[in-house]
């Protein structure tokens, strides 16, 4: 850990005005030994890190899992682009940025370890899993396996099918919390008929924070020869995997949730052999069959998000994966540990690692989350996400990176102050009284 003097030099070297890329050249000299799990607990560490974020005042947001804000030196990049696009639009697009995207496809395949002739660049993880789940060749009485806690647009999506064309979508139930990654595989594994085709599971569960056993998924479609789509939208920069050890046949997410990137951004892996079996969504040009490319036809669109991702994947690389990680687990976990002393309190995710990272759901029995989120906006300004499902409900809590312990704190006081006015408020009636 930084000692004293190595701190007292870091704060006296008048980072504000700095952008987010010469901050963490700056903090990454200082804090080069510490292990990321120390680092986690750092706040003079973090404190520079929101230097580089231009933030609402008077709203705590913690609510990141539905989009996050991008680094100033993200939204600058992409406000730079748009006005070069906008200069002669007709020749900045197509002829000048356009093809500056082919750096942002290699720089994602590297990241994630894979081929960058299977990294299409999307506009969120809508498009990108609508465009495997519509583009797959399935004949009526074909099976898809899903879970009830996938996301409702993409579990819609393959009811659309079902109704059009006849498939049979299987919505499985997991367990809350899950207990054990065996069974998660388990419940797939005895899903499995000689009907099915395609296997769909979600890397991080939004509605819960779980992380399923992706890798181990995929496995059991290939066994089966099945197809694996992966719905990463929760995952990608939230903590470090490469699509590589996953071994998955499509992967879709959006890029403005944990990369931070321009709000409008999404990628889309698709296994190489597979790329001319898929069909995109709007027609291809002839000849691209095998392409990736066809899957970012769309008709024209702004260069500048794309591109902008590249300066995105700078501040994460520079960042440290292993230390983003670290640090919004330790957020969770400071929230989670207070929040839990209250009387029959539950994360709907283990909070271990294995189970859960920087996205947790808390269920305090009794307790409408609707309310909750209502009255944390209406009181303290505090953004947050209900969760209402058929066999849970809760309040989802999602911190990011420019977050302090000291909001973690704000937010845990807030909901107690809440929980203890909806107790007074739902007490019941001392015996012997009547309403007229």
């Amino acid at each position: 850990m930084a000692s004293n003097v190595s701190r007292r030099r870091l704060l006296a070297t008048g980072l504000r005005a700095a952008s987010g890329l010469a901050i963490l050249s700056r903090l990454n000299r200082v804090y080069a030994a510490a292990a990321p799990e120390e680092l986690a607990q750092e706040e003079a560490f973090w404190k520079q890190i929101r230097l580089a974020y231009d933030r609402a005042p008077g709203i705590l947001n913690f609510n990141n899992g539905g989009v996050a804000p991008a680094p100033n030196s993200v939204l600058d990049e992409q406000i730079r682009l748009t006005r070069q696009s906008n200069r002669a639009p007709s020749y900045e697009l197509w002829t000048v940025l356009e093809p500056q995207l082919e750096a942002v496809r290699k720089r994602m395949a590297a990241t994630w370890a894979v081929d960058a002739e299977e990294i299409a660049i999307t506009r969120n993880a809508t498009e990108s899993l609508e465009t495997a789940e519509l583009g797959l060749n399935l004949k009526p009485g074909d099976e898809v396996l899903i879970t009830n806690q996938d996301y409702p647009r993409m579990i819609n999506t393959w009811l659309q099918r079902q109704r059009r064309e006849g498939i049979v979508v299987k919505q499985l139930s997991l367990k809350v919390p899950v207990q054990r990654a065996a069974d998660v595989v388990e419940t797939y594994r005895r899903a499995i008929t000689p009907r099915t085709r395609v296997l769909h599971c979600c890397h991080v569960i939004n509605l819960t924070g779980e992380i399923l056993p992706v890798a181990q998924l995929c496995a059991l479609a290939r066994q089966h020869r099945l197809l694996s789509i992966v719905d990463g939208a929760h995952a990608i920069a939230h903590f470090p995997f490469t699509l590589a050890e996953l071994g998955c046949d499509y992967y879709g997410a959006s890029l403005h949730k944990w990369l931070s990137a321009p709000i409008g951004t999404g990628v889309l892996y698709v296994r190489r052999p597979l790329i001319e079996h898929t069909w995109p969504l709007f027609g291809e040009w002839p000849g691209e069959d095998k392409n990736i490319r066809k899957f970012e036809e769309i008709g024209t669109h702004p260069a500048a998000p794309h591109n902008a991702i590249l300066e995105a994947l700078d501040f994460y690389d520079a960042l440290g994966h292993e230390r983003k990680a670290a640090r919004l687990q330790a957020l969770k976990m400071r929230w989670a540990d207070r929040l839990l002393r209250q009387p029959g309190a539950r994360l709907l995710a283990q909070s271990c690692r294995e189970h859960s990272c920087g996205v947790a759901t808390i269920d305090f029995p009794g307790v409408d989350p609707n309310w909750m989120q209502t009255q944390l906006w209406k009181q303290y300004k505090i953004l947050v996400q209900e969760i209402t499902h058929p066999e849970f409900r809760g309040t989802r809590v999602t911190p990011n990176v420019y977050n302090s312990f000291d909001e973690v704190d704000r937010f845990s006081a807030a909901m107690e102050q809440l929980l203890a006015q909806w107790r007074q408020q739902h007490a019941p009636a001392p015996a012997g009284t009547h309403s007229n």
